[in-house]
C-alpha cells in the first residue's frame, strides 16, 4: 500500500521503517509523528488508540514512541474531517 504524508498528501517513498528524523519530501513534515500513524484518532484518549503508549505532547513533531506504525493512504490516520481540514489550512497558511 502506497503511504502518503498527512500534512501535504505527498506519497512517501521511503520503504522500511520511518526514522525519527525521516521528512516528507513534499513539504518537509516529520514523517515519525503521531499525526502520521495509524493509531492516531483525535476521539481517543490522549488521541491514540495504542493503550500501551506515553503521551505525546506535540502530535505533529518526531517523536520516540515505539509503537509508531506508519498510516496508509492519503489521510490514513483516524482524524476527523475537521482535523484534517484544520491542517491543511495550516499548511497552506504556513502557521
Amino acid at each position: 500500500m502506497k503511504r502518503h504524508c498527512q500534512a501535504c498528501g505527498a506519497e512517501i517513498g521511503l520503504e522500511g521503517p520511518t526514522g525519527r528524523r525521516d521528512q516528507c519530501d513534499g513539504c518537509g513534515a516529520d514523517l515519525h509523528a503521531c499525526v502520521q500513524c495509524r493509531f492516531y484518532d483525535t476521539a481517543a484518549s490522549n488521541q491514540c488508540r495504542e493503550p500501551q503508549a506515553e503521551r505525546v505532547q506535540d502530535k505533529e513533531r518526531a517523536n520516540f514512541c515505539e509503537f509508531f506504525q506508519p498510516a496508509g493512504g492519503a489521510g490514513g490516520g483516524a482524524a476527523s474531517a475537521g482535523d484534517e481540514a484544520r491542517r491543511k489550512l495550516e499548511a497552506l497558511f504556513k502557521k
